[in-house]
């Protein structure tokens, strides 16, 4: 099976007044910079990157300008040694100046990975997580590009890494009966009144989720406390609550902030501060814990992950799939957080529809706790497959491919 041809689509979906605001992104267009991958044969692979709207076109132009190094390759050939094909489109000669590894040239080749991958699935004729599963550690590692991680994951570690955990995967497969646990982003967007709060987390109770999530980062910060605590109010004790600030804070400001929210027991903190200040998230971290925080939906690359790590900044990593570099350095980074014993729950920003797969692989792969995966509910109508959440839960996909197929 032979790719003839890469395109891209500029995709823009509406959001009802409210919908995924925060206190930095007050009016986002949820969008998709999608590429298609055309075959000699009647199958297609999509691939998605997530925008806010705006600039949505750059990074379509940045797709059709990588994807031509794709074409006329076999997808089993290409697959059995992608880390090198994706280490190659990173590295470009000229596009890597505007990046590297960030912006409008990541969000593309994240795009083209993902659109890779679900291809290969299809080809194959199995969902994502069943492909992934199925690969030997060798053909794992032989998807990712691990160069500039040398000192913390060598290749050989990382191999162990999974190779370690394939005596006691079926101990983990019961999830792909059971399904993984969600949580609800979507109770709490920043712009809801308090009332809509109320109403949409009772509603998020009652259809059995177990966590949710709240926007902070008001430029009153009463407001912040007075909503935490009136979630804590109506959840209960044993309902996970957290609390995203989406960047907005200074670090000052986090460190009073977060110890004033901390009597109403988040379970973590994310997003506080700007994703690039390492050393920030750091001091942060030690002032407040044993409050986790959480970090990763603007982290763009496995180096800052490493660095993040390396400070022993991030309590929970937060790795997102249409973010960094798509699926192949998801997994490289997920087999980073887990030497360094941190848990993967991806950032979603509503295409949870990939990452339902990669939490499956993570868990049974490489023992990554199973806890849960965000959930928002947003464009599950321009989905030809989209991903089924019942009684809190996530239900296996079992189409062929990433579910990424749009309407």
């Amino acid at each position: 099976m032979f790719i003839t041809r890469v395109t891209s689509r500029d995709l823009r979906f509406h959001l009802n007044p409210g919908e995924g605001a925060d206190a930095v992104h007050s009016d986002p267009q949820y969008s998709s910079a999608t590429t298609i991958l055309q075959t000699d044969t009647a199958l297609t692979g999509t691939g998605l990157t997530l925008t806010l709207g705006g600039g949505n076109e750059l990074v379509c132009g940045a797709i059709d300008a990588l994807g031509l190094l794709l074409v006329g390759r076999e997808i089993e050939e290409l697959m059995a040694n992608f880390g090198a094909v994706f280490k190659q489109i990173a590295d470009h000669h000229q596009y890597r100046w505007v990046g590297p590894h960030k912006g409008v040239v990541h969000l593309a080749l994240a795009s083209i990975t993902n659109a890779c991958f679900d291809l290969w699935a299809k080809a194959r004729g199995v969902p994502l997580w069943r492909l992934l599963l199925d690969l030997t550690p060798d053909q794992v590692i032989n998807l990712l590009d691990l160069s500039y991680l040398e000192d913390v994951l060598p290749l050989e570690e990382a191999r162990a890494i999974l190779t370690s955990h394939q005596p006691s995967r079926p101990e983990r497969e019961s999830v792909l009966a059971a399904g993984y646990p969600g949580y609800d982003t979507s109770v709490g967007w920043f712009n809801y009144p308090d009332a809509e709060v109320r109403e949409r987390a009772q509603r998020a109770l009652d259809e059995g989720f177990s966590a949710m999530k709240l926007k902070v980062g008001s430029a009153d910060s009463t407001r912040d406390i007075r909503r935490a605590h009136m979630m804590r109010e109506l959840a209960g004790d044993s309902v996970k609550i957290m609390l995203d600030a989406n960047q907005q804070w200074t670090l000052p400001r986090a460190v009073r902030i977060c110890l004033e929210l901390a009597a109403m027991n988040p379970y973590w903190i994310e997003e506080p501060t700007h994703p690039d200040d390492v050393l920030a998230h750091q001091t942060l971290a030690r002032a407040i814990a044993p409050i986790p925080l959480a970090l990763g939906e603007h982290v763009p690359n496995r180096v800052l992950f490493k660095n993040y790590l390396q400070a022993g900044a991030a309590g929970f990593i937060q790795v997102d799939c249409v973010r960094v570099g798509g699926v192949s350095e998801f997994i490289t980074i997920s087999l980073l957080a887990r030497k360094f014993g941190i848990p993967v729950i991806p950032h979603v920003g509503d295409v949870g529809q990939i990452h339902q797969h990669l939490v499956l692989f993570n868990h049974i792969a490489m023992g990554n706790p199973r806890l849960f995966l965000e959930y928002i509910p947003h464009l599950r109508q321009y989905f030809k497959h989209p991903a089924q959440v019942s009684g809190g839960v996530y239900r296996t996909p079992q189409e062929p491919g990433s579910s990424s197929d749009l309407i």
